[in-house]
């Protein structure tokens, strides 16, 4: 099983040579590197599609918020449009990881970020602040660095690649170790209810990894499927498909938990960097995609890396408190209610009584 698996594995890999195409958005890159652009495109326009969502639902619950007589966010027409929106972006992004490295498309999650801040100012009329345009210049200059110098090489996921891999010695020592410090963490936040942003976002990136290297494997799958040969068939598929859907649940339940108790505009730029951070290191593992590339190339992806996290720190950095300050009223300071949500208060039992 290991020596068949191996061969087509080293079928799947394409090399491209060192040479003018390397390093450089030149005609050659763009020859040999049609497949990851695709997975690029997809990835860019699925992150600014969310962009577009999130700010449609923020509009919506804007909206509701000026009514006399608000009506739940769940029966409006713009904030199911937003969620259809999200839907959307969310496939495009599960579509990118089929035709490119885990490493060219986590990394792209940037772009959400500066693009939700670009139509904020553009359709929301939010200040434009000097940080926006440094951390949206950073961002972009950073994702130029990271298309150009990410793994230079093509891999087809099929089925047995995948099970080579998944059984691999590289991965299961990651795993275990994975496993030792998720429950680590887990034991200081349960046990000893630390309920640090660190711990809770760090739980996340651990999840995440398991969830990217499952989501490229079940979408590589899908798409070795409709292009060359039926994959829908191996157990390996629907146990990734399992991993996959357990770890984005509980995933969700773990960011859900940090953003409860600490502002978004701390939440996203640390969540960005650790979910990133994760990935990356899932995809060197487990697909081992920066194996055979040049220490040059890998510094520079790294750097390309850094200023899109600065970027995403400089456009987030005290946007919240700037919302504050326009025409909102927060419920949470009103006497005897319990905030739920940033629109909508709740009276407590005791100033129920008292209005008796």
């Amino acid at each position: 099983m290991a020596a068949p698996a191996a061969d087509e594995l080293s079928r799947n890999f394409t090399y491209w040579p060192p040479g003018a195409g390397n390093g450089s958005l030149s005609g050659a890159w763009y020859l040999g590197n049609q497949i990851h652009l695709s997975g690029v495109l997809l990835a860019i326009l699925g992150n600014l599609v969310m962009s577009i969502s999130l700010n449609i639902q923020k509009y919506s619950h804007v909206q509701l918020a000026h009514q006399e007589h608000p009506r739940p966010y769940f029966k409006s027409v713009l904030w199911w449009s937003g969620t259809v929106l999200m839907a959307v972006g969310e496939t495009g992004n599960f579509a990118a990881y089929g035709f490119a490295p885990i490493t060219l498309i986590a990394p792209l999650g940037c772009m959400s970020v500066t693009g939700s801040a670009i139509i904020s100012v553009m359709f929301l009329k939010e200040n434009l602040r000097a940080s926006d345009l440094l951390g949206m210049t950073l961002a972009f200059a950073g994702t130029y660095l990271l298309v150009n110098f990410a793994p230079n090489r093509s891999q087809s996921i099929s089925a047995r690649t995948v099970h080579y891999y998944f059984v691999g010695w590289q991965f299961l020592i990651y795993v275990i170790l994975e496993i030792l410090i998720f429950c680590i963490l887990l034991y200081f936040h349960k046990r000893k209810e630390v309920k640090h942003m660190v711990i809770l976002l760090t739980l996340v990136a651990l999840l995440a990894s398991l969830t990217v290297i499952s989501v490229k494997a079940v979408s590589g799958m899908i798409t070795f499927s409709v292009m060359d040969q039926m994959q829908l068939t191996y157990p390996i598929f629907y146990i990734m498909c399992i991993i996959m859907i357990a770890s984005c649940v509980f995933q969700v339940k773990f960011l859900n938990q940090a953003t409860k108790l600490y502002n978004t505009t701390m939440v996203v730029p640390v969540n960005h960097v650790f979910f990133t951070t994760s990935a990356i290191i899932a995809g060197i593992i487990f697909y081992q995609e920066f194996l055979g590339a040049a220490f040059v190339t890998v510094f520079i992806y790294f750097f390309g890396c850094f200023l899109s996290f600065l970027g995403v720190f400089l456009v987030t950095r005290s946007r919240e408190k700037e919302h504050l300050s326009q025409s909102y009223i927060d419920f949470g300071n009103i006497p005897g209610c319990t905030q739920l949500s940033p629109m909508l208060p709740t009276v407590s039992r005791s100033s129920r009584q008292d209005a008796r």
